[in-house]
């Protein structure tokens, strides 16, 4: 019965996500869901050609120093932003129960093999049933790239997500280069990736 309800939630989640994708005409239709709670999304279509402008300023804007954090990994290890100064970082907020996140999971595995990025997976624990089914998730999906617990939230408001999943790219001067909310895949990723120093 359990089995059954479940299936019919993650069906509708995922036909709300592809509705969603279809729908979302810009990113003010996505601003405007955000603004009544969390939401499931895809990335805009719309692609932006303007010059990123580089600022020692910490914010969520493109150039801008992304905000530091230390939080605790999956596997007990401390992880900490600035720690990955000098490489390039992918910045995920995912969540188990998120059909999108689930899809863009195994093209994030594929690159992390593939390219020389870190990839730091923030789990948004607080919204999980449980620390074990993360880590069901983890092992299911063969994730080997450190997966941050966000347990109480936290880096959930700092980094203003409203939207599952949303990525940001980080250069390796810790600038935050391009921000997509919703999945993405491999070819996206790595597009983004090699725009990056």
């Amino acid at each position: 019965m359990k089995k059954g309800i479940l299936i019919v939630i993650v069906i509708g989640m995922l036909g709300w996500a592809i509705f969603d994708f279809v729908s979302s005409s810009d990113d003010t239709a996505v601003e405007e869901d955000a603004m009544s709670g969390n939401s499931i999304t895809s990335p805009s279509t719309e692609e932006s050609e303007e010059d990123v402008v580089e600022s020692d300023e910490t914010g969520l804007e493109k150039g801008k120093m992304a905000p530091d954090f230390e939080v605790t990994t999956l596997d007990g290890e401390q992880a900490k932003l600035s720690d990955y100064r000098g490489e390039r970082i992918m910045l995920n907020f995912w969540a188990t129960w998120c059909p999108p996140c689930r899809a863009e999971m195994p093209d994030m595995q594929k690159l992390y093999e593939e390219e020389d990025v870190v990839i730091l997976a923030v789990n948004m624990t607080n919204s999980e049933s449980s620390e074990e089914e993360v880590a069901e998730f983890v092992a299911d999906f063969g994730l080997t790239f450190p997966i941050p617990m966000d347990q109480e939230g936290n880096l959930m408001e700092t980094y203003q997500i409203s939207a599952y999943p949303t990525s940001y790219m980080i250069d390796s001067n810790g600038r935050i280069q391009f921000v997509s909310l919703g999945a993405m895949n491999h070819e996206q990723m790595l597009q983004q990736l090699e725009s990056m120093n």
